[in-house]
């Protein structure tokens, strides 16, 4: 039985507190770091060899939508600065043949075939004897029939061009900003700031480069800090393997220099190509 006092009082409700709990000093800064390395990789630049080559003849109309497709193939997500390689055969040794000499496939080649079909070389085969025919046309000169030049259609000329590889190629003794070297037909007048992005026909925008350092230097792969210092990019080693000659120079000052001082490279003009060109990453 129970008390009858204790029948009178009903049972007491018991109230969960909840409260939201405060993020941590850490969490922020760890978001913080996350929103930073974020930023970071949205502004790198993004190279692809296979852009670079054949441009829009990749079949899109961008590096980006190209990268989108190979996307689409890939078991593995494409990382950001990712240059992929893609699966593509190179043949040497291509000969023509005239459409009389030419040969069917195989009999039970499939059409849908991509990769993997693979034949044996056995005597009296069909490849054998199809081979055997080829390689009587590989023995005659190569010739690619079609005309040499396309349809002729109007360019506006780089004004001043001449003028501007005349006066660079004085003020730096015809040799290279860089190296010293002086065999002449290799160099080339670069300019710091392309004219293709407002940059204009001034020898201070200008350096006196090796050919094949004037296509590093406008692509990034090498630089001159503001206080004419040469500056390799880490993307040099990583992409090609290579570079040993330009990072024994790393930090030197330009080995070629204009006696005018108002003919020197402009820290400005410098500046901007560290910033805007310059593979720092």
């Amino acid at each position: 039985l129970h008390h009858p006092h204790q029948l009178s009082n009903p049972p007491r409700t018991q109230h969960a507190v909840v409260t939201r709990p405060q993020p941590s000093r850490t969490a922020f800064a760890l978001l913080s770091a996350h929103i930073q390395a974020i930023v970071c990789l949205s502004s790198a630049e993004v190279r692809s060899e296979a852009w670079d080559f054949f441009g829009e003849a990749n079949g899109v109309p961008s590096l980006g939508a190209m990268r989108d497709v190979i996307g689409r193939y890939r078991t593995r997500r494409l990382e950001p600065l990712e240059d992929p390689d893609i699966g593509c055969i190179l043949l040497r040794d291509v000969f023509f043949v005239d459409d009389l000499g030419s040969a069917a496939p195989p009999p039970d080649l499939a059409s849908n075939i991509v990769s993997g079909k693979s034949y044996d070389l056995t005597p009296g085969s069909y490849l054998e004897h199809v081979l055997e025919s080829l390689l009587l046309h590989s023995q005659a000169p190569t010739l690619v029939p079609g005309p040499v030049f396309g349809d002729p259609r109007l360019v506006a000329p780089r004004l001043g061009q001449q003028a501007f590889k005349a006066v660079v190629l004085t003020a730096y003794q015809r040799r290279c900003a860089i190296t010293g070297a002086k065999i002449q037909p290799t160099l080339q007048a670069a300019h710091i700031r392309p004219v293709s992005r407002e940059g204009q026909n001034r020898v201070d925008n200008g350096l006196l480069l090796r050919s094949d350092i004037h296509t590093l230097f406008d692509r990034g792969y090498l630089g001159v800090d503001p206080r004419r210092r040469l500056r390799v990019s880490p993307r040099l080693r990583s992409d090609f393997g290579n570079g040993a000659e330009f990072y024994a120079r790393e930090g030197q000052s330009l080995a070629v220099m204009p006696t005018r001082i108002a003919d020197r490279p402009s820290a400005e003009f410098l500046e901007w190509q560290m910033d805007s060109v310059f593979l720092s990453k």
